[in-house]
């Protein structure tokens, strides 16, 4: 390959760098919204213009309604759900068995990540086999309540994904590691090659 080639392909691969994740984040964003705005088909209810004939179209507004929805439950929830109103929300969850499944589940990931106790918060470095280790997050340090005294849970993120595996772990094979969460699994998420 000439110089000419290679420098048009060096600076191809460099555009690539720049352009793909703004491109990419761009389109997550408008897919985000157009989606919401789709599923809730809020602008139908503005009306038509009657200059054009075309309905009106609010960009991002059913993503707003979203967020304005759910800061409302904040405020609701924190404010006037008293204990015995949680206790009968509860009750009648127990009732249902897979919608308790699926609701306790979903709660429980949630608050993982944002709730009061976030469960992703300890990076660790753990040992598996030989000179081999992997990256992290203690979930539980001591299962000694499961006949498991000195072993721990800890949660191994996939990279590219969101998904994991969770594997019970020796405590002395386990180290904390001097980064925050969030460097953490960005770190694994992106296969490594994240910088932090």
């Amino acid at each position: 390959m000439n110089r000419i080639g290679r420098a048009f392909l060096r600076y191809l691969i460099k555009g690539l760098l720049i352009v793909l994740p703004i491109a990419l984040s761009i389109f997550i964003v408008i897919w985000a919204v157009t989606t919401v705005d789709s599923w809730l088909n809020v602008n139908n209810i503005l009306g038509v213009d009657p200059r054009t004939g075309a309905s009106r179209n609010i960009p991002g507004l059913g993503l707003l309604l979203v967020i304005s929805i759910t800061l409302v439950a904040g405020i609701f929830v924190t404010n006037f759900v008293t204990e015995p109103m949680y206790n009968w929300f509860t009750r009648i969850l127990d009732r249902l068995p897979i919608l308790k499944f699926i609701y306790s589940s979903i709660k429980d990931l949630t608050e993982a990540f944002v709730g009061d106790e976030k469960k992703f918060n300890n990076p660790v470095l753990v040992e598996v086999e030989g000179d081999m280790k992997r990256i992290g997050f203690l979930t539980q340090s001591d299962l000694g309540n499961i006949g498991l005294p000195g072993e721990a849970i800890v949660y191994f993120p996939f990279s590219y994904s969101f998904a994991g595996q969770v594997y019970v772990v020796k405590n002395e094979k386990i180290k904390p590691l001097n980064m925050s969460a969030a460097d953490a699994m960005k770190l694994v998420v992106s296969g490594g090659v994240s910088h932090f």
